[in-house]
């Protein structure tokens, strides 16, 4: 099953990029589909690709979600 997940803003790069953090893994995602991302925005990603952005009141919930998913033996 893919999901998209919720990852946090490093910087923003050129070209419609920016470099997001999941956990302690980095890399850079395309946000051609999302206006005026900002460092310190949350975005939900898919496949690369910045779908929306995310308060991080909301992102934080779901990456508690996603860890307790995990641990309990959901997250394979």
């Amino acid at each position: 099953m893919c999901l998209a997940v919720p990852v946090f803003v490093v910087e923003v790069l050129e070209g419609s990029r920016a470099r997001v953090r999941l956990g302690g893994v980095v890399q850079e995602v395309s946000t051609v589909l999302v206006d005026n991302v900002r460092e310190r925005d949350y975005l939900i990603v898919h496949v690369g690709f910045a779908l929306s952005r995310l308060d991080q009141e909301e992102a934080q919930r779901t990456l508690a979600l996603m860890e307790e998913m995990s641990r309990a033996g959901g997250g394979s």
